[in-house]
């Protein structure tokens, strides 16, 4: 069983990189295997297919990046540094090619919108959710209702991350858009 998942997460690890290098269009599923040093049969052992190995890699990268955050906002702190705190993290992973490339640029075109959306909302949207249900509770920002706010940010979140993805100067395109995150968020603030 140990070396069943030590394959399998040898075939992700270079899904990973394999789909951030060349695109999911431009990796052969006999590269993955090549890069894991398995066979292709072993490949199959694991995954039905070349979307199935694509959809493993997206999980795993967004487990990477919701950790990531969660570590951030888990600091003792008030929950107005924590949201900023996340906000920052969130834009760092913006600017990561792996992320950029997976999540951003192919995760829909691949998996399908529907998918795609349904893993976002239970990792990146759930962390996002807890934060600012925290920011509610504690009357850092006006109780308008959980759910819809969260989308609504959420949604200045993702489309961020598209910009920054599409980007001739990233950075740049990250820092402006965590401007525009912070002045939106501000604007809720109970004074």
């Amino acid at each position: 069983m140990e070396y069943s998942e030590s394959t399998r997460q040898a075939l992700v690890d270079s899904a990973v990189e394999l789909f951030t290098e060349r695109g999911y269009g431009g990796t052969s599923l006999d590269e993955i295997a090549r890069s894991a040093r398995v066979t292709k049969g072993a490949l199959y052992h694991h995954f039905g297919g070349k979307q199935a190995v694509f959809e493993a890699a997206f999980d795993q990268v967004q487990a990477d990046i919701v950790g990531r955050i969660a570590a951030v906002i888990a600091e003792p702190s008030d929950p107005w540094t924590m949201m900023r705190a996340g906000l920052n993290a969130f834009l760092e992973v913006c600017l990561e090619p792996t992320y950029q490339r997976i999540v951003v640029r192919e995760g829909a075109a691949v998996m399908g919108w529907e998918v795609w959306r349904d893993r976002e909302e239970r990792t990146t949207f759930g962390v996002l959710r807890t934060v600012v249900g925290q920011l509610i509770a504690e009357g850092e920002i006006e109780p308008l209702p959980l759910d819809s706010l969260s989308r609504v940010i959420f949604g200045g979140m993702s489309a961020g991350a598209t910009a920054i993805a599409a980007s001739s100067d990233p950075r740049r395109t990250s820092a402006e858009v965590g401007r525009c995150m912070e002045r939106l968020l501000e604007g809720l603030r109970v004074s």
